[in-house]
């Protein structure tokens, strides 16, 4: 290709306080529309905001988390813009002075190696409100004020990627790093994390960068690669046909699968910015970051070290069961029941993770306890049931809830182990295939299976197969 090109994302996270950022509303989702809603955030006249302290402790986890210099004064000031869904008429955000300072973050390649995206800045604000067209009017829209007024931070990149992939998988670590924290939930079907992407094109061997454009608010990984990928052969096609790329701000139509202009993308002095009056300077002391430093949670990254080098399993697991905070809480819920880590990863890399992708649901979710799971495996290992049996006891643990001591007594389901009944069947096998048996002290050992296979099936496959192992090579011999 003749062209590269440039890519920096704008992430919005919702904080995951009880309270909004400048008033005592709720930030519940899902309540009735326009009833977590005050004087306040509503901007009425004489109405008062003041700084959620759990909120700047959360943007200070991020900032920490991303290695980003966390700046003693900050203030707030007043983006001033026509919000239809903040009554205001304006957005309390940081612009000059934001809280956070620099930092980065690596992000995996295709080849192994890893890249490091710069992180210019990390602000705190509040976000806006919803408008919807679905309520029967066409040409009408509503407004649902309960979000307008919760607390976000917006996380800046350099403009440091070159492809949709790397851009998608930044969002991912972005992702991950948050629910780790704590800060934020991370759930983009509602909203509380999105981002927006600034997309421009230069020739190859250029160093100065071409005219961006931003597409607003994508609201999942997939969306991000494709409104990225569709913009850059835009803008492609765009130069080769002779025009020329304007600064404009897109909104992306992820089912169509295209964009449409929105406005003309405003510089940082069309929305004159100016401190809040009604805001004094955030004053962030260093015992105040110390403090917040030393409740820093173990990461993804550090995690999945761990898990290698503690519980012995391959790094490949170990990504896998730290992906998620909840998965890896899970399963070192597991080890502490049943030490056997090997064991109980592959049951939930395999049996459990499946399950919960057919039902599209998380582990939070699920049905089966750390406690049950680990007690399945230790009844594998037990003898008590085989690992064929395991997993029909599997499937009845996943739709019920059940623990599978209470199913293998209900359905009958443990081994066989009296060696007198098994005699007698191994008996019966053996008689009713004296070719196998003759094949076998022949010197075709490879019979022997069948045997096995052939007793298991007498008994519905409940014998214990080390059982049967040894009586059947007893006879045989």
């Amino acid at each position: 290709m003749n062209y590269e090109s440039i890519i920096g994302l704008e992430v919005h996270a919702q904080l995951a306080t009880k309270s909004k950022m400048f008033c005592a509303c709720s930030t519940a989702f899902g309540n009735p529309p326009n009833s977590n809603i005050c004087p306040v955030c509503m901007g009425a006249p004489g109405a008062l905001p003041v700084v959620n302290f759990a909120a700047v402790e959360m943007a200070i986890k991020a900032g920490l988390a991303f290695g980003s210099q966390i700046q003693h004064k900050s203030i707030f000031a007043r983006k001033n813009y026509f919000y239809p869904d903040l009554s205001k008429g304006y957005q309390i955000s940081q612009y000059e002075f934001p809280l956070c300072l620099g930092g980065h973050l690596d992000i995996p390649l295709a080849s192994g190696e890893t890249k490091r995206i710069s992180i210019t800045r990390i602000h705190m604000e509040e976000d806006a409100g919803k408008l919807t067209h679905d309520y029967g009017h066409a040409e009408k829209s509503h407004v649902d004020f309960n979000r307008c007024g919760v607390g976000l931070i917006e996380i800046v990149s350099g403009p440091d990627m070159r492809t949709p992939q790397e851009a998608a998988d930044y969002f991912r670590k972005v992702r991950q790093i948050l629910v780790y924290l704590g800060v934020c939930h991370g759930n983009m079907q509602e909203g509380n994390l999105r981002c927006d992407a600034n997309v421009s094109i230069r020739k190859v061997g250029d160093t100065k960068l071409g005219t961006r454009t931003e597409m607003k608010n994508l609201n999942s990984f997939k969306a991000v690669e494709r409104a990225i990928a569709y913009e850059i052969n835009r803008q492609i096609a765009a130069v080769e046909r002779g025009e020329i790329i304007i600064q404009e701000t897109l909104l992306w139509d992820d089912a169509a699968g295209k964009s449409a202009s929105l406005r003309s993308k405003e510089d940082a002095h069309d929305y004159r910015y100016f401190p809040d009056p009604d805001l004094l300077p955030l004053i962030v002391t260093t015992d105040w970051i110390e403090g917040i430093r030393k409740q820093l949670p173990e990461l993804a990254a550090a995690k999945a070290a761990r898990f290698v080098r503690d519980y012995g399993i391959p790094e490949y697991d170990a990504e896998v069961l730290t992906a998620e905070r909840d998965m890896a809480l899970y399963y070192e819920k597991c080890i502490a029941v049943y030490n056997s880590p090997k064991k109980i990863s592959n049951w939930i890399m395999t049996e459990l993770l499946r399950e919960l992708k057919n039902e599209g649901i998380d582990i939070t979710a699920c049905r089966i306890t750390p406690e049950h799971l680990a007690q399945l495996v230790t009844l594998i290992d037990d003898g008590i049931i085989s690992g064929k049996i395991g997993k029909d006891v599997f499937e009845e643990m996943y739709t019920t809830g059940h623990a599978p001591a209470a199913i293998i007594d209900t359905k009958g389901l443990k081994l066989v182990s009296d060696t007198s009944e098994l005699d007698a069947i191994i008996e019966r096998v053996l008689s009713t295939n004296q070719k196998q048996v003759e094949q076998y002290k022949s010197g075709k050992v490879a019979v022997f299976g069948f045997l096995v296979g052939q007793v298991m099936k007498e008994t519905k496959g409940q014998a214990s197969p080390q059982v049967v192992n040894e009586l059947l090579k007893k006879k045989l011999s």
